[in-house]
This record gives structure tokens, C-alpha cells and sequence, in this order.
């Protein structure tokens, strides 16, 4: 099997646009980008620094008036530009994404397609954006709200999946009438890079989105600089807890979209093909490497052999291999660092009691050089140990069995996590109850993801983050309410 690397002349090439002038970072910082499939460097990435934050911001700050002045139906306009350039040029965007962090061929083309989709709804509130009146007593008064911009909204996206990611937050951000400066990961830094660019392409005017890559450094002089205005940070909870530290100082509002350990919870009278293919798509999905996951399968007692035997076949028929392969179902995980960690814990989850029942070792020969896990399976996983409970962020499940519904219920809310859950029956009752009952931000019943529409509320419970992206609720996330209370009362002496 040959592997195909990356072409080099195919991505985007300016890790910095400020003002709407695409640059070279002059600094000394630069990353080895490695491509995940074949372990090869792409390029030596130049780097953002502080310097090239201020001038973003001063950039941003430099368009905002412009910006929030522009009306509702010409703002609604150019983001209808954006999304119908995003669907035109969606299947270009496929060479960022497979060389940035693995991303197959099979689902690539369809992320232009579903940023389309972010720009388009969001598009559409541009010139719907209204307050209400309230009424008064004790004194005559005519109340109202009105919603405004915050100004500057500082946007740090994870590498898992950028474009995704970015584009999930600049369309309401946009919409509500502020600029941004948004970090590429160094890790993954393509899609990004090339999705400013378009956004350009299509009109948007300088300095309105304002673009860094860099790492960590970037990240904490984006969250201290007193010229942003609000922090949007999607990532891990390790991370977000500096990023909130950095901004306590300043009291900036932060939305946090964090890791999850979403539990996948099937009973004796699902229908067990369905809940099968659908358990599987967490060690599936963005290769495994998907906050919102199933990945802690709850399976109730009386079908649980039944459900592993399934399970288990099908994970020996997904293939691995080229991401650049239209036929490739799961490519490799991030780094040697993530193959490394993510081996570690399958090996605790088996020291634990775990009982591997599909995958668990490194694939090599064609695969050596990448870093290449196939779907993973642990079996009999008791509920405390460290694969049950913590994010593991590769190819790999994990299955308890369980005996009732308050059993599963108490299961799959005895994490620390609330980002998803999946419940899988056909009893109505029981999948409103569970509904009701599991602490999680967003669940599924009887299917795997189907609620990522831009419509619909994204965010988690506990440490899985705070604040909504999707829908009217991702909407409010970038306006603040302004009380405006008038006296009607007549002037004293006249009239």
C-alpha cells in the first residue's frame, strides 16, 4: 500500500492576515507541521508572536465601528456570499484538511459544505437581530432592550477539527456585528488559514476578521490583551483552566466548549444493529478524536454478549489507511505523543479488568510511519478506572454492562463530564425520562449526531464548558442586553 503525502503547493501559505493583507510572521517561532498519515514534516510553519496579536487587534478594533453600523440586510448579504462560496468551493478544502491532522477523504469535501450551512442560518439573523419593551409602574416610562456587539471577540479552536470549529463560531460572532481574532492551531493550521482567505475573497471587509497561528504563547497574549473583548476557547479542560486564570485578571467573559466522555446507553429493546453502527461511530468520527464522541458504551445486561459480538465484527471490517483514499473509514490519530498516551490507557483500562475484544495495537507494516490505531474495544470495563472515566481522544470504546434504568442513569452521569449522550430504545417513556435525567448538554435518541445542525444549541454540563454555540442561544453568546429606561413623565412647570 502506497501512502501519499501531502502536496506541498496545495495549502495555504500565510499563517497571518491582518488588516486583510496575508503575511509571513517576521518572528523567530516556527513549528515542524508533521502529516499525521506518513509522520513527514509538510513545513517549517512560521509562527505568530504578541507583536502580531496587538496589530490584529488594532486591526479589529480599527473595523469595528464600520462593521457593527453596517445594516442588517447588506451584512445578511455578504454572509449569503460566504456560504454559497464555501459550498462552491467545498471539496478544495479537502488538501488543508487531510494534511493538517489526518481528516479522510471520505467525510473532508462535506466540512466546506456544513460551514455553508453555519454562515447561512446565522446569515439569517443578521436583519432579525430586535429587542423587546417592557412595561413600567410607579412612574411613567417607556423601557426598552436593545442587544449590542461586544467589540473584539478573541476565537482559539482546537486541532481536532479547525474548520469545523471556526466556522461554528465566526458565523453567529459575525452576524451579531463584531470583528474577530481568531488563532489557528500550530498543529492544524490549514483549513483555518484557507478559510480567511475566502472569507476575503468573498468581500468581507479588512481588518473584520483578523487571523494568528501560533501556540500557546499566542493563545495566552490573545486572552490578556486588553483590546479583546470576550474569549471564545474550544479545547481541553487543561487549557481552559489558564485561559480563565489569564483572563480573571481583566474579568473577561469567556464561552468554553470542553471534552466530553459521552455515554452511549442501550437497552434490551433497541433496535441492536442500529445501536451497533451507531456506538461505533465514536471510535469513527473525526478518528476518534471528537469531543462530542459516544465512547463509553452502557449496554444493558440481558443483550450485552449479543451487543459485543456485534460491535466487535464490525470494528474488524473498518479500514484503515491513506486519508487521501476515498475508501479510507479511519485514518491516524494526531501525533506520536497521542498514539503514545492513547496506548498507555488502553493498557490501564486492560490492568484495570478491561477485556479487549477488537484492535488495541499500533498497526504497522504500510502503517508504521503514521501513527495508527484501529478502532478499539474494551469489554467488562469497570465504571471507576481511568479509561472509563477520562477522555481518551483516539479510536477506542469502552462497554459496561448494566441491569436497569437508574443503574444506566447513574452510570452515565458519574463522570465529571456532560458534553452528549446517546440513548438507544424504543420506549418512549423511558427515552423522555433518560432525557430528563442524564446530565449532558445535548442528547441523542435512537441516533449518533444527527442535532450538529447550526439550529441547534451545541454546549456541555459540568466540565464539559459553559455557553452555547448553534441557534438563537449561540446567537445571545455575542450580544450584551442594554436596559434603555425613558421618562414620560411631563416636565415640571410645563407641558
Amino acid at each position: 500500500m502506497a501512502f501519499r503525502d501531502p502536496v506541498i503547493d496545495a495549502l495555504p501559505r500565510h499563517p497571518i492576515i491582518i488588516g486583510g493583507q496575508r503575511q509571513v510572521p517576521t518572528g523567530p517561532a516556527r513549528h515542524a507541521h508533521v502529516y499525521p498519515g506518513t509522520g513527514k514534516v509538510t513545513q517549517q510553519l512560521a509562527l505568530a508572536d504578541a507583536e502580531d496579536v496587538d496589530r490584529a487587534t488594532a486591526a479589529a478594533r480599527k473595523a469595528f465601528p464600520a462593521w457593527r453600523a453596517m445594516p442588517g440586510d447588506k451584512r445578511r448579504d455578504l454572509m449569503f456570499r460566504i456560504a454559497a462560496l464555501l459550498e462552491a468551493k467545498s471539496a478544495d478544502f479537502a488538501p488543508s484538511l487531510i494534511a493538517e491532522n489526518g481528516s479522510v477523504a471520505m467525510v473532508a469535501p462535506y466540512m466546506g459544505y456544513d460551514a455553508a450551512q453555519k454562515f447561512r442560518y446565522f446569515g439569517g439573523w443578521c436583519d432579525k437581530l430586535h429587542g423587546r419593551t417592557i412595561p413600567m409602574w410607579g412612574a411613567p416610562a417607556h423601557d426598552y432592550v436593545s442587544y449590542d456587539p461586544y467589540g473584539v471577540i478573541g476565537i482559539i479552536v482546537p486541532w481536532n477539527g479547525p474548520l469545523f470549529a471556526a466556522t461554528m463560531v465566526l458565523a453567529p460572532v459575525l452576524a451579531a456585528g463584531n470583528c474577530v481574532v481568531i488563532k489557528a492551531p500550530e498543529l492544524a493550521p490549514y483549513s483555518v488559514m484557507q478559510l480567511v482567505e475566502l472569507l476575503h475573497e468573498a468581500g468581507l471587509p479588512d481588518g473584520v476578521v483578523n487571523l494568528v497561528t501560533g501556540g500557546a504563547d499566542v493563545g495566552a497574549a490573545m486572552v490578556s490583551h486588553p483590546g479583546i473583548d470576550k474569549i471564545e476557547f474550544i479545547g481541553s479542560g487543561a487549557t481552559a483552566r489558564q485561559v480563565l486564570a489569564n483572563a480573571a485578571q481583566s474579568l473577561k467573559p469567556v464561552g468554553l466548549e470542553l471534552g466530553g466522555k459521552s455515554a452511549v446507553v442501550v437497552f434490551d429493546d433497541a433496535d441492536l444493529m442500529l445501536a451497533a453502527k451507531k456506538g461505533l461511530t465514536g471510535a469513527i468520527s473525526s478518528n476518534g478524536q471528537g469531543c462530542i464522541n459516544g465512547t463509553r458504551l452502557l449496554v444493558q445486561r440481558g443483550i450485552y454478549d449479543r451487543y459485543l459480538d456485534l460491535i466487535g465484527a464490525m470494528a474488524g471490517h473498518v479500514q484503515s489507511g491513506d486519508p487521501f483514499d476515498p475508501a479510507t473509514v479511519l485514518g491516524p490519530v494526531i501525533s506520536q505523543n497521542a498514539l503514545d498516551r492513547i496506548s498507555g490507557m488502553v493498557a490501564r483500562g486492560v490492568a484495570d479488568g478491561g477485556r479487549i475484544i477488537a484492535g488495541g495495537q499500533r498497526l504497522d507494516g504500510d502503517f508504521a510511519d503514521g501513527f495508527y490505531l484501529p478502532v478499539t474495544i474494551l469489554a467488562d470495563v469497570p465504571d471507576q478506572c481511568e479509561i472509563a472515566q477520562n477522555e481518551v481522544f483516539g479510536p477506542v470504546l469502552v462497554v459496561t454492562p448494566f441491569d436497569d434504568e437508574e443503574e444506566a442513569i447513574a452510570l452515565a452521569n458519574g463522570t465529571d463530564y456532560g458534553l452528549g449522550a446517546y440513548v438507544h430504545t424504543q420506549n418512549l417513556r423511558r427515552a423522555h425520562h433518560l432525557a430528563r435525567e442524564l446530565q449532558a448538554g445535548m442528547i441523542h435518541v435512537n441516533g449518533s449526531g444527527e442535532a450538529m445542525q447550526p439550529n441547534c444549541p451545541f454546549g456541555g454540563f459540568k466540565k464539559s464548558g459553559h455557553g452555547r454555540l448553534g441557534g438563537v442561544e449561540g446567537l445571545h453568546e455575542f450580544l450584551q442586553p442594554k436596559n434603555v429606561w425613558m421618562s414620560m413623565a411631563a416636565p415640571e412647570g410645563g407641558q
